[in-house]
């Protein structure tokens, strides 16, 4: 990290979208070392009644987990973790041609503050209300722009990208699902989301999207898997324009695509597809199709993917061999029923518990991870170029493309900033501090813990009080309580294993 940015240099960077976890900033100013770049910088809870203590870089279980890799367990702080996962992990398994593990970027405060102010204008409302910027951070992750050829010049050409976010692309059949959550071995888990978004009114309409097509390796079916993701974008499908979205949403989820948005992105493919009025696009999704088909990229991914062999009801008990702890899940369930059941992942040896929980948490990354494909059109007797193409019979064009898989980071803290805001909400709530060394929050106020309660096992079932008593700065004459509100076992699939211990059919996190 020999560069540092100055708040100087903020004006150069603009919003180019953001994620649960951080934003992300696209370079437009003239430093051959950042044109073609992009920054994510880390995000954090809002000032005032919500305040979080940074957890440290890994906790004694996550260093037993990834013992054999120094580079993550020597690492300072989550972020340099997150990144040697990255290299060291996803890198290896998907391609190091496919995933940029990029490189951190120190920055000053001034700078993070000038960004601050400069990106809230461009962010959506309830982005805004969340978080932040994290000014406390030191650093930054640098990466290239995959939405661009050639580091950021066009040559000429315009280019054009497609994210996608593919999800789970398989059902599982692990033997230790519950016959309770049966439904979880005929219906993806993102159909099961939506129907979930859908009932707590976060989406109008379910999107017409289901992985297993796009996962198919059948042409058709994965043709059929971009028309729905067009139709209903959500924030599972984005299109760039020499880095700049024409279609789908930037921080947020994007509407179901009706004839205006439909036409003005017909429109804005007339210097890239041709066609008459009305076949661009249909062109241009039979482009990403094809291009999806013959990459194989969707296997590949596929493959790390169902290193998830026991899901997340049989990973949890070998969690609990590597913490040494009494199972949670046997002990709810009744000795008879767990010891007929989960004897024999009680009974493997450490290292396999160590191994599926890792492979657990790998898989889970690669399901939540996005897939960036840039097209620019060859030029005429041009027959040289590095990159693979893809011809377009409908169009008589040929593209040159490259493939990219982002979004393969280690850690999120979606779920408990979702937590303290569920929390925050609550009239009487004075302060809210979390604790995610030991999965709890600590709530001051005047509010009836019961109330407390109640609001979070609305997004986390299992969540309990820990204790009620009076707070330690409090007057004579106040009243106030302080209650701790364990918050484990948690049922985000995306986050760290190690605040996630339990999965629910519905629950689970999307971070960008």
């Amino acid at each position: 990290m020999e560069d540092i940015l100055e708040q100087k240099d903020a004006a150069d960077w603009v919003y180019r979208g953001e994620g649960g976890a951080n934003l992300v900033l696209a370079y437009t100013g003239s430093s051959p070392a950042y044109i073609g770049k992009v920054i994510r910088i880390r995000k954090a809870l809002r000032n005032g009644s919500l305040t979080a203590k940074r957890p440290a870089a890994l906790t004694m279980h996550e260093r037993r987990l990834w013992k054999d890799l120094e580079d993550i367990v020597s690492s300072p702080n989550r972020e340099l973790v997150s990144q040697m996962f990255v290299r060291n992990v996803m890198s290896p398994l998907l391609g190091s041609k496919y995933v940029d593990a990029g490189r951190r970027v120190l920055v000053s405060r001034q700078f993070l503050e000038s960004v601050e102010k400069n990106v809230i204008c461009q962010r959506p409302v309830w982005r805004v209300d969340a978080a932040k910027v994290d000014t406390s951070s030191d650093s930054v992750l640098l990466l290239s722009d995959h939405s661009l050829f050639s580091h950021g010049i066009c040559e000429g050409e315009p280019c054009i990208s497609v994210e996608i976010k593919p999800k789970c692309g398989f059902i599982p059949v692990s033997k230790f699902i519950d016959e309770g959550k049966a439904i979880k071995r005929s219906i993806t888990r993102f159909r099961m989301h939506q129907a979930l978004k859908l009932h707590q009114e976060e989406i109008l309409e379910c999107s017409k999207y289901d992985p297993i097509d796009l996962f198919s390796q059948s042409k058709d079916r994965i043709h059929k898997a971009i028309m729905d993701l067009f139709t209903t974008p959500q924030n599972n499908f984005r299109v760039f324009l020499n880095g700049s979205l024409i279609f789908g949403a930037l921080g947020g989820t994007a509407s179901t695509t009706n004839f205006k948005i439909g036409e003005a992105f017909e429109d804005a493919l007339k210097d890239v597809i041709l066609g008459d009025h009305g076949l661009r696009t249909r062109s241009f999704l039979q482009l990403i199709a094809e291009t999806v088909y013959k990459s194989g990229i969707m296997s590949r991914l596929l493959e790390v993917q169902k290193l998830d062999t026991l899901d997340i009801e049989g990973a949890i008990h070998a969690y609990y061999n590597i913490i040494s702890e009494p199972c949670t899940v046997c002990r709810e369930l009744g000795e008879e029923k767990a010891l007929d059941r989960y004897k024999s992942l009680h009974s493997v040896p450490l290292d396999e518990s160590l191994k599926i929980v890792r492979d657990f948490q790998i898989a889970t990354t690669a399901k939540d991870c996005s897939l960036l494909i840039s097209f620019r059109r060859r030029k005429d007797g041009n027959s040289g170029s590095s990159y693979n193409s893809m011809y377009l019979e409908s169009t008589n064009q040929t593209f040159d493309y490259k493939k990219t898989v982002v979004s393969v980071e280690l850690l999120c803290s979606k779920c408990r900033q979702k937590v303290m805001k569920l929390i925050a909400m609550i009239e009487g709530i004075t302060s809210i501090v979390l604790d995610p060394s030991k999965n709890t929050v600590t709530v001051i106020g005047e509010a009836d813990p019961v109330r407390i309660i109640k609001k979070v096992r609305k997004f986390r079932k299992s969540a309990t009080i820990v204790s009620i008593s009076p707070s330690k700065d409090e007057k004579k004459d106040d009243k106030k309580d302080a209650a701790v509100v364990y918050t484990t076992p948690k049922t985000c699939q995306r986050c760290d294993v190690w605040y996630v211990i339990n999965d629910d059919p519905y629950y689970y996190c999307s971070i960008m």
